[in-house]
C-alpha cells in the first residue's frame, strides 16, 4: 500500500515503511520500546524524527520496519542510501535519534 509517496508493507505482523520499494536498509540501527498497539503510526513517527536527523544526507532513503516481540516492539530505523556515506557517523546519528527519551515516550504516547 502506498500512502502520499510512502510505501506501507505488512507482512504477519511486521510493518515496514519506506519510500522506495522494495525497502532496503544500506545502514539499520535497532531499538526496543514498550509495546503499543498502533505499528503503522509508530513507523511514521520514528521515520519522521530520523528525516528531519538525516535531511542533510543526500541520496538518503529512509526506512523503518516494526514488529512485535517478547516485552515489546523492536524498531529497525536506517535506509537506502545512493553513493559513498560515512557509516558509523550516521549510524550514531540514527542510534542518537531512537534512544533519545523525548522522542520514544512520545512515539509510545502517539501510538499507544
Amino acid at each position: 500500500m502506498q500512502v502520499k509517496g510512502w510505501h506501507m508493507q505488512r507482512e504477519g505482523e511486521v510493518v515496514t515503511l519506506a519510500r522506495r520499494s522494495p525497502a532496503r536498509f544500506d545502514l539499520r540501527v535497532e531499538t526496543l520500546l514498550p509495546p503499543v498497539a498502533r505499528l503503522e503510526r509508530l513507523a511514521h513517527q520514528v521515520r519522521q524524527d530520523m528525516w528531519r536527523a538525516l535531511r542533510d544526507l543526500r541520496g538518503f532513503a529512509p526506512v523503518v520496519r516494526v514488529q512485535p516481540c517478547a516485552g515489546g516492539v523492536t524498531v529497525e530505523a536506517g535506509g537506502e542510501v545512493a553513493g559513498a556515506l560515512p557509516r558509523k557517523v550516521v549510524e550514531a546519528r540514527i542510534a542518537e535519534v531512537l534512544e533519545d527519551r523525548g522522542n520514544r515516550a512520545r512515539w509510545v504516547t502517539w501510538a499507544a
